[in-house]
């Protein structure tokens, strides 16, 4: 398992702009780097090892967007896909296939502004919690000129608003977002870097990248890629539905590798639903799956904002997922060093 050197052409500025990548210099580079180095196509890899990339989107992961990751440094996500670039790039022979998901959305969403409002007709500002007492004492109301929209009449859309916030009492109140992650713009979008290295892999081991969409349904949220956060409207009909195909996809690999944005919210989320579905879709099989999951620490960080530092928060949860078996690792280390990764 032999690492190999980070191309040249490699620049860690490319994580902390827009920026296009160069599609065609970087097919001949790594078509030429691939025989240099006698790589592999990914379909002969005798031991697949997957790397879910969760939400690594301009929206996410440059401080001039909508919601930055900041972590207690100040420039998390940026130096997060520095490390994650150099990573891929080092450990091509290994990487069979990557898997990145992509957080989705539209403006007329049950966690954005334009869906809710209140006596006033005035929509909510950002960052407002909206809990099921908001809701059942009028605080806040879904904006009726929303149901058409939604294919709805808005009599139901008022007892989705109090079915949904009620399904996620005790949990968390519903908070309402900056628009981000936008279909079609910027901020949907991978970061530069990251994706050249995506793209990179792509031809130098003849692999797909599988994109992986996640949170266009208006009426509830995906955290997780694996699930939304409420699955049935009130009247018990389905809105959202557990993503097997994607889950199947994830416990075929004989090591998956996580890293991702932001630790303490999608990447939380998504690792505690995998976590879940192997302890309860099958009894023992999936199970041997757990040891295999590494969760690259150092490619991920938490929510700290203003008045908000979810740092505590996001041990707490990684600190159980070792608990239950998955590792928790450096970028920095060779995954030959790693606890119980398989051999090729």
């Amino acid at each position: 398992m032999r690492e190999l050197p980070v191309p040249d052409f490699f620049d860690p500025a490319s994580v902390e702009r827009v920026a296009r990548v160069p599609y065609q210099e970087r097919w001949r580079e790594a078509r030429a780097w691939a025989a240099a180095h006698g790589l592999q196509p990914a379909a002969r890899d005798r031991v697949r090892v997957g790397l879910l990339a969760v939400d690594l989107q301009n929206t996410f992961c440059l401080p001039q967007s909508e919601l930055f990751v900041a972590g207690r440094s100040g420039r998390g996500a940026m130096d997060d896909n520095a490390r994650l670039c150099r990573f891929i790039y080092r450990n091509l022979a290994i990487l069979t296939e990557i898997a990145a998901t992509l957080d989705t959305h539209e403006a007329l969403q049950i966690f954005h502004p334009p869906f809710w409002v209140n006596g006033r007709g005035e929509h909510p500002e950002p960052y407002t919690q909206i809990s099921a007492a908001d809701v059942e004492n009028g605080t806040w109301r879904p904006n009726p000129d929303a149901a058409a929209v939604l294919d709805c009449d808005p009599a139901h859309l008022e007892r989705h608003a109090l079915h949904y916030v009620r399904a996620l009492a005790g949990r968390y109140p519903l908070m309402i977002w900056p628009f981000h992650s936008m279909l079609g713009g910027v901020g949907h979008s991978l970061v530069a870097g990251v994706e050249e290295a995506f793209f990179f892999h792509s031809v130098a081991r003849t692999a797909r990248t599988r994109f992986e969409l996640k949170g266009r349904h208006p009426l509830t949220e995906n955290y997780s890629v694996l699930r939304p956060e409420v699955l049935e409207s009130p009247d018990g009909r389905t809105i959202g539905r557990r993503n097997t195909a994607f889950l199947d996809m994830l416990l075929s690999y004989d090591a998956l590798i996580v890293a991702g944005q932001a630790k303490s919210h999608c990447v939380a989320w998504t690792m505690d639903d995998l976590l879940s579905e192997i302890r309860t879709r099958t009894q023992g099989a999936a199970a041997a799956r757990v040891p295999r999951i590494y969760l690259l620490e150092d490619c991920m960080s938490p929510v700290v904002v203003p008045g908000a530092d979810f740092t505590d928060a996001a041990e707490e949860t990684f600190a159980r997922l070792q608990a239950a078996g998955m590792h928790r690792v450096r970028s920095t280390d060779a995954p030959a060093l790693w606890p119980e990764f398989p051999r090729p």
